[in-house]
């Protein structure tokens, strides 16, 4: 009876690998959303969010998880952004030090600015677990638009993934 179990067990997380790795999140698209939320950590994330800002399909981006060392200017620099735009456009957030903290950053800027539409940018193999903490942060009534950034992921990148993802879903589901 124990093999069994274990065999089942060992087929449903076989399978939702399987799922995980071939089914990667794909971008949105042109999507209107109030803001961008860019959690950094990820090669094209940043580029991506400033280019749905510069396209006007949202009036205002959330970097969350910069590190407290990096000033405006040396972001807008680095990323080619405009004093006009970091001024009116952008926010960094330097508190995040994880996704969890991430999504708990993000809450806090959306209630300030009173969003109630948001497009989540972040890598294809990062999107289910970022998107899941921060739904799980967010009231029922804010939209959240998934926009990945493609990427290739080794096999260990979508391993260690995919078992973060397990964890992340079970400390929701079990509210620790």
């Amino acid at each position: 009876m124990m093999r069994r179990f274990f065999a089942a067990l060992f087929m449903v997380w076989a399978l939702g690998f399987l799922w995980f790795a071939a089914a990667l999140p794909q971008p949105a698209g042109d999507e209107q959303t109030d803001a961008v939320i860019v959690p950094t950590g990820g090669p094209g994330r940043i580029s991506q969010g400033l280019e749905v800002l510069s396209e006007g399909q949202a009036r205002t981006m959330l970097v969350t998880g910069v590190d407290p060392e990096v000033t405006p200017e040396e972001f807008a620099a680095e990323f080619e952004v405009s004093e006009r735009q970091m001024k009116c456009c952008v926010t960094l957030g330097f508190s995040a030090v994880d996704t969890r903290s991430n999504a708990t950053e993000t809450a806090e800027w959306v209630e300030d600015q009173e969003i109630k539409s948001l497009r989540l940018v972040t890598t294809d193999w990062h999107m289910r677990r970022a998107a899941g903490e921060l739904e799980r942060m967010l009231p029922d009534d804010i939209r959240i638009v998934r926009d990945a950034v493609p990427s290739n992921p080794s096999l260990g990148a979508l391993f260690l993934e995919y078992h973060k993802l397990l964890a992340s879903t079970v400390r929701g589901l079990t509210g620790l």
